[in-house]
């Protein structure tokens, strides 16, 4: 037996409140598998049955079922309400009654935490400007820069000296750009933190699977990202986020990308985690 095959098991996608005992849901799920909900109390956990790890190479196959968990959990959230979503490829080795056994040991965790987030979603903001809007009347604001142009417009074209205050130039444009950028960053973060519970920094540089697009827009490069947020926020808060966010796209240069509800990914805690010790090695 190789070491992505377990002998019998359970691949969790969420838990989540349930209105009583014998819930009817089933979705399809991850490789194209049946799922069921294991009720346990007032929670359920979706799952299904399985006999390997979802380990591969491929992109594209990656890429779907990742996608294929997303959809059971976003299916699980319109159906009952906020989910508390795992991580990918979290499996449980055993039957139900193992799942059930997991769920009792973590019930007051897993209340805790449907409880906190009950009404709450993930919401992702991406501002970007056009770098002419970022630099518009830098210069004439800043005697640094004037004095920089003065010299340059001064010295001969071919001169070293020319090259050295050509670099202190754009080495000082580039600093109050970044000044104005984390500015007005920081001005729309202010605002939406009075109508959201969490708001996290997205990495401008991190790398993923986009599950939402099928391909980025590299079409105009000569933009800057002005700021990328996580939100955690309440579903009757979503079009106050939105008015706040037309106020930002509404200025010259801007655009905004404004995603969500989610199931809260990046909000959940890491119950679960010992699960991925139980993969089999026989």
């Amino acid at each position: 037996m190789n070491d992505t095959t377990i002998k019998e098991g359970r691949y969790l996608y969420c838990a989540v409140s349930i209105p009583d005992q014998k819930p009817d849901f089933s979705v399809t799920g991850v490789d194209d598998e049946p799922t069921t909900l294991i009720p346990i109390d007032d929670v359920g956990v979706v799952v299904h049955e399985c006999n390997n790890l979802y380990d591969t190479d491929e992109v594209d196959l990656l890429r779907k079922w990742l996608l294929q968990h997303q959809q059971v959990v976003d299916a699980v959230g319109e159906r009952f309400g906020t989910p508390l979503p795992f991580r990918f490829d979290t499996i449980i080795q055993g039957n139900d009654d193992r799942v059930r056994e997991w769920a009792y040991e973590e019930a007051d965790a897993l209340s805790r935490y449907l409880d906190t987030l009950s009404g709450l979603w993930e919401y992702h903001i991406d501002v970007m400007i056009e770098d002419n809007e970022l630099e518009a009347g830098l210069e004439e604001r800043d005697e640094r820069l004037q004095e920089l142009t003065t010299r340059i417009n001064d010295s001969g074209s071919g001169d070293g000296t020319n090259f050295l205050l050509e670099k202190q130039y754009n080495q000082r444009l580039a600093t109050l750009k970044r000044r104005r950028r984390d500015e007005r960053a920081r001005t729309l973060r202010n605002r939406l933190s009075d109508i959201t519970y969490e708001i996290h920094d997205r990495d401008t540089g991190e790398r993923s699977i986009n599950l939402t697009d099928s391909k980025g827009d590299e079409s105009d490069r000569m933009t800057s990202q002005l700021t990328r947020l996580t939100l955690l926020a309440h579903e009757n808060r979503e079009k106050e986020i939105g008015d706040i966010l037309d106020d930002v796209a509404a200025e010259p240069g801007v655009t905004v990308r404004f995603t969500g509800p989610w199931p809260p990914y990046t909000f959940t805690p890491a119950i679960g985690d010992e699960l991925e010790s139980e993969h089999a090695t026989d």
